[in-house]
């Protein structure tokens, strides 16, 4: 499948992660392997539907997989890809970024 990316390699990061609940999913994974379940309640205020949808586009984009285990009840769980733990730099400088705005701000 040939993907159609942005010319600016930034443009491309954001198309990726640009989601304010793609970063938090992001953020959730880096500390392993979860469920559906445990992500929606570690991020809080997202629904069901839109948090389906970011973690489908997140699949398709090769940022994370997806493992349906044949149980009953069926049991899903959410890994990131060595891609999607590339992106670990970036959320650790949203971090430090984030904590120094909130000590001069806040």
């Amino acid at each position: 499948m040939e993907k159609n990316l942005p010319a600016c390699p930034v443009e491309t990061t954001l198309m990726l992660i640009s989601d304010r609940w793609k970063v938090l999913i992001i953020r959730e994974l880096l500390d392993g392997t979860k469920r559906f379940g445990e992500i929606k309640k570690s991020i809080g205020a997202v629904s069901q539907k839109v948090l389906t949808a970011n973690l489908r586009s997140m699949e398709h984009s090769g940022l994370l997989t997806r493992t349906v285990y044949p149980e009953v009840p069926p049991r899903v769980e959410y890994t990131l890809t060595e891609t999607g733990y590339s992106l670990k730099p970036i959320l650790d400088a949203m971090v430090a970024w984030g904590t120094e705005y909130q000590q001069k701000n806040g």
